[in-house]
């Protein structure tokens, strides 16, 4: 449950067009309700207005349709979106949670005729399930083995005309034919700009009844590593630290706050700094292998590959080379760590 705003706070005072935020789910609440309220993915928008369109004006269920890109983007909200502009009921799930062909299968029975299915994480899919799938994607019938053995014979169930949409961080891990069946359109998500960011918190700020100036939007707007999620996340731990500390939301408490969870003026955490920090100060810059600075920062490998080093990467903090990780001279300038001059002959 949301906590009670306090609305003594001038930072928190109640804006007369603010929605409400629902007992249920405060980060669904953030959620854009409409194609207009949704901020960046421009490309990705367009396309799926003329898909979402055509598909209305024949009356057939859209195509399915692919997203992919890293955490937070918002490929939920996408899917959230279509089933609300085509007025559609959504059933929602995940690789995981469909754990037998019976799960599938009670899922695509139960459908209404232009009904969408969502399937978060589909990556995680059970391959025997994915094999069930292909038919049910492409010819809409579903093909159910009963028994074992002599015995055993299939039978197959027609399906209504659905729309699959499905959402993955691993698109490395979804097979080709799985891939293919997404006729509608496979489509990658890009990391915000950090105007676009600051358009996003304003709009979140409206819907908490939050206060503040574009300083303040902009500061955390540049902190928030280019994810909408995090930048939600940000703002509400600034309203947290600017209501128990009775206070106005200003640069300097959105400062405070960030720095109070450990987030520096990049937007690195402390996993990030202390992944950095090693290598400069244990292994003299780099080059050194992930295993390395996993049993050096007692993190797991695939925590440093997959989450602490992307956005250092992105950043230009750090290298990844043949030889192995290398911190850069802005990594040495961020870190206040003096820069060896011939640290570049070195690498060579």
């Amino acid at each position: 449950m949301s906590p009670d705003i306090n609305t003594s706070s001038p930072s928190l005072s109640p804006d007369p067009e603010m929605v409400k935020p629902s007992s249920r789910s405060m980060d669904s609440d953030l959620r854009p309700s409409s194609w207009d309220d949704y901020i960046g993915q421009s490309v990705i928008k367009e396309n799926l207005r003329i898909l979402l369109g055509a598909a209305k004006t024949r009356n057939h269920a859209a195509e399915h349709l692919l997203f992919y890109g890293p955490p937070g983007l918002g490929k939920t909200t996408l899917a959230h979106l279509i089933a609300k502009e085509t007025d559609r009921q959504m059933k929602i799930t995940s690789g995981p949670a469909i754990e037998k062909v019976g799960d599938l299968a009670s899922i695509l029975t139960n459908l209404a005729p232009g009904d969408i299915v969502f399937i978060d994480e589909i990556h995680r899919l059970n391959k025997m399930i994915e094999e069930v799938l292909y038919p049910a994607m492409e010819s809409g019938v579903l093909d159910i083995i009963i028994g074992k053995g002599p015995s055993a014979r299939t039978i197959q169930l027609e399906l209504p005309p659905f729309t699959m949409i499905a959402a993955t961080t691993r698109m490395a891990l979804i097979s080709a034919p799985l891939r293919s069946r997404f006729s509608g359109g496979t489509f990658r998500l890009e990391f915000y700009s950090v105007a676009e960011l600051a358009e996003i918190i304003k709009r979140s700020a409206k819907r908490l009844g939050i206060t503040l100036g574009d300083d303040a939007i902009m500061e955390i707007s540049k902190r928030s590593r280019s994810t909408p999620r995090t930048a939600n996340y940000f703002l509400k731990r600034v309203r947290d630290y600017a209501q128990v500390h009775e206070t106005t939301i200003t640069l300097d408490t959105v400062k405070k706050a960030l720095a109070l969870i450990g987030i520096d003026e990049l937007g690195l955490n402390p996993s990030d700094r202390a992944t950095l920090q090693i290598i400069i100060e244990k292994f003299d810059g780099g080059p050194v292998g992930v295993k390395t600075i996993s049993a050096a920062t007692s993190e797991e490998e695939a925590t440093v590959e997959e989450v602490i080093e992307p956005y250092l990467i992105q950043l230009g903090l750090l290298e990844k080379t043949p030889r192995g990780r290398v911190a850069t001279k802005k990594a040495y300038d961020h870190l206040s760590y003096d820069y060896p001059e011939n640290r570049q002959e070195k690498l060579l």
